[in-house]
């Protein structure tokens, strides 16, 4: 470096001058204290030597150079003897470069290697511009900032240790001289720098690059503050959230841990105490390691340490140190020691993690060297050891709000087009017990004036085929069960054998001409009563008949004590339908919420059911119109025949076979819902909006007026309906689908028998068109049952 300004992007050009000490020595030198008059006038006769020294320089270099005389001018400001005590530096503002240093200085950098290079750590370049700019606004305009920051070295020490100094710099024989370049700053300025601290380019403006000279030095004062760095950062690494997920959350740990306790190479771990069954937990994820549990994810307190340990730990919730890991070993061979020492660890620091006297869980410090951790440093962990529980309080909380969370998602859930009405009710509920003292009732929830939309693909005649994998099921059972009786009656003719087939075939008969759903409990009783404790009996003492015995047990369900084949295939099949439909609903249901905002639930049943309620009051903005409400109709009508042809495309996917029926229901008139807090869901709120409900129930099961055909039949979508106005809405959604070949024809246009309190229902019953293998080729419903079972 041939000038300290050669690549120093600042406004001002810097040149070391004693100016200002020196004139601070010629005032000494009247003084009336002969002593001091003799130092001064011999500080003075070094300075003046050398006009440099008063006028300034820039070249790196004149610091050797003039090394005696900056000796003798700085002789006073560092101390000879407390070179090698004090960490002490003359240097240029804002600058690495440092001359005059004390010994205890020069050792520090010495230590850190040839390869060290001194800078300061936390500085971003566009902040030294504007530090830069402060200290003119200060020295020469007289205008205070407060934009002083601590300043840092990071410097190694000879184990490697990172360790941190705090710069604390006196600028007191400095001045700042302003040149023809620099504009003038006024009070406008000031106040416009003020506001715009981020405008880099206006600093620039106001400053241009080296448009002012400092002249004169600094005296860096340097303290070692790693002890309370290292704290800090533990502080906010544990405070902060977002930290303790990070995947460098344990290595940053770890290199902080290794500057408290100035420590190379040592090693953090953690484990939960579970009060309850009073054991260690891993912490779940790969971040987190633990010395204690090293293969496995829970283990009893009492196995994972040894009697001292757990005195320490979890009865006193006091410190356990070992300074001689294998010393321990040898003596003891507990398992608690054998574990660390397989692990290669020499000496560790068990410290347990505690709020008022309620064990949290232990944290581990271990070192692959004897005697490193010890009862002695572990006191340093002290000053730590409250931000480390007020950060596992935190993470259970964090916990307990994630669990409550997902409960709420996954079996209370609350749509998001609706959080804002509960939470604003909360805020209310909140404010009121605060400012009344007592308990009051949370607010009802109620949307008003919304127009409602349902919908259900439901598996056709779910009764009957249940009841039909019932009744396979225990046919079989009992088959198996004649089947063995009949065996035993050939090697032991006993009466009562008899009067058990009689039985068994009493029970077959039932099942093929009265079955009921009262014959399910009797058979299983009869089974777990009678010929469960007979097999096993012939089990024991027939070998003729154990490999069949055995054999009928492999296919007892051990939950049901029956058969559980036929029903099985049917309820698998009825969750994989489910878990398709759903998954296209709710894929579905996002690109609709963007469309326009409305409350959304489904319903797993045999099939899947979905209500939607559409209008202002639940999207707490204005802006709603009808247009809206059309457009969620026609999506409804394309995701309904999409479930359609998911269904049929993979029909032969499904271990049973079933068809399904799909289900509109239209209601033109808005109505009124109300959220029931005993129910935790929405209903239709009002007598009049009541009638809703009764339809949305019963209305699948309706009859074509004067037959006994079911409305729903596969292959087709039924939309029920009251007003005429509704019919030739649909009407009109239907001949633009048709366009799109999502439906076929003919439309069939139907009345239906009066429902329980309900009459004048219509239907419009349309085929629907499916694309079996996602290609241009589409189906009618039995065109594609054709293809399907060709």
């Amino acid at each position: 470096m041939k000038d300290i300004n050669d690549q120093l992007d600042s406004p001002l050009t810097l040149k070391i001058s004693f100016d200002k000490l020196l004139e601070r020595y010629e005032a000494l030198a009247q003084s009336d204290d002969p002593f001091l008059v003799k130092k001064a006038e011999r500080v003075l006769n070094a300075g003046n030597s050398i006009p440099e020294l008063r006028d300034g320089f820039s070249d790196p270099k004149l610091l050797d150079t003039y090394q005696k005389e900056i000796q003798i001018i700085l002789e006073d400001s560092f101390s000879e003897v407390l070179t090698k005590n004090e960490i002490k530096t003359a240097s240029m503002p804002l600058h690495d470069l440092n001359f005059n240093a004390s010994s205890r200085f020069k050792s520090i950098v010495e230590n850190a290697g040839p390869d060290f290079r001194l800078r300061i750590s936390n500085m971003p370049t566009d902040d030294h511009y504007r530090v830069a700019c402060t200290i003119i606004l200060y020295f020469y305009y007289g205008y205070q900032m407060s934009f002083k920051r601590s300043l840092f070295y990071e410097i190694p020490d000879a184990k490697g240790i990172l360790r941190t100094y705090k710069i604390l710099s006196n600028a007191d024989f400095a001045e700042v001289v302003k040149t023809e370049k620099a504009p003038q700053i006024t009070e406008e300025d000031y106040r416009l720098l003020l506001s715009n601290f981020e405008d880099i380019d206006l600093w620039r403006e106001k400053f241009p690059p080296h448009s002012y000279i400092y002249k004169g030095f600094t005296i860096n004062n340097i303290f070692d503050v790693t002890d309370d760095r290292s704290i800090s950062d533990i502080k906010s690494s544990l405070l902060i959230a977002g930290k303790r997920t990070n995947i460098n959350f344990i290595e940053d740990f770890r290199v902080t841990f290794e500057s408290l306790f100035n420590i190379k190479d040592i090693k953090a771990g953690f484990v939960i105490y579970n009060k309850e069954s009073q054991t260690f937990e891993r912490v779940e994820g790969k971040f987190v390691e633990s010395y204690l549990l090293p293969d496995v994810a829970i283990v009893p307190c009492q196995s994972a340490l040894c009697g001292d340990s757990y005195k320490s730990l979890i009865t006193k919730k006091d410190y356990f140190s070992i300074l001689d890991v294998e010393e321990c070993y040898h003596q003891s061979h507990e398992a608690f020691y054998k574990n660390l020492h397989d692990q290669g660890i020499k000496s560790a620091i068990f410290a347990p993690i505690a709020s008022e006297g309620e064990l949290l869980g232990v944290l581990e410090i271990v070192s692959h060297k004897v005697g490193e951790l010890n009862s002695v440093n572990a006191n340093l962990l002290r000053d730590v050891m409250p931000f480390i529980v007020s950060s596992l309080l935190r993470s259970k909380e964090e916990e307990k709000h994630l669990i409550e969370a997902i409960i709420q998602q996954e079996c209370t859930s609350i749509h998001p087009s609706v959080s804002w009405r509960f939470e604003d009710a909360a805020r209310a509920f909140l404010d009121k017990n605060r400012t009344e003292g007592k308990s009051v009732a949370f607010e009802e929830i109620t949307f008003e004036d919304v127009y409602p939309l349902f919908g259900q693909i439901d598996v056709i005649g779910s009764s009957a085929k249940r009841n039909e994998a019932t009744r396979q099921d225990l046919s079989l059972q009992l088959s198996l069960s004649k089947q063995i009786i009949e065996a035993q009656l050939k090697t032991d003719s006993l009466p009562i054998y008899e009067q058990l087939l009689h039985q068994l075939e009493g029970f077959l008969n039932t099942l093929n001409y009265h079955f009921i759903v009262d014959s399910e409990q009797e058979i299983s009783s009869f089974f777990e009563n009678e010929i469960h404790p007979l097999f096993e009996f012939f089990e024991q003492n027939n070998e003729y008949l154990r490999t069949k015995i055995e054999s009928y047990f492999e296919k007892i369900d051990k939950r049901l004590n029956l058969i559980y084949y036929y029903r099985k295939n049917y309820d698998k099949t009825i969750t994989m339908i489910n878990k398709n439909m759903t998954h296209i609903l709710d894929h579905k249901q996002v690109e609709a919420q963007k469309m326009y905002p409305h409350y959304f639930e489904r319903y797993k049943t045999d099939g899947v059911e979905h209500n939607m309620y559409i209008g202002e009051s639940i999207t707490r903005e204005h802006g709603f119109h009808k247009i809206y409400l059309y457009n969620l109709r026609l999506w409804q009508l394309q995701v309904m025949c999409e479930m359609e042809n998911e269904f049929y495309r993979n029909k032969q996917d499904y271990p049973s076979s079933v068809d399904v029926a799909s289900m509109i229901l239209v209601f033109n008139k808005p109505l009124t819902i109300q959220f029931r807090m005993d129910e935790k869901q929405f209903d239709v709120y009002g007598t009049y909006n009541a009638s809703y409900e009764v339809v949305k129930k019963r209305v699948d099961k309706a009859l074509i007026k004067g037959t006994d055909e079911r409305v729903t039949v596969n292959g087709k979508l039924t939309i029920i309906y009251s007003q005429k106005e509704d019919e030739e809405a649909y009407l009109k959604y239907i001949k633009f689908l048709q366009f799109k070949k999502i439906f076929d024809t003919p439309i069939e246009l139907l009345e239906l028998e009066d429902l329980q309190g309900i009459a004048g229902l219509k239907a419009i019953r349309v085929p629907i068109l499916y694309n079996h293998r996602k290609g241009e080729h589409y189906y009618t419903y039995d065109d594609l049952m054709k293809e399907i079972q060709s």
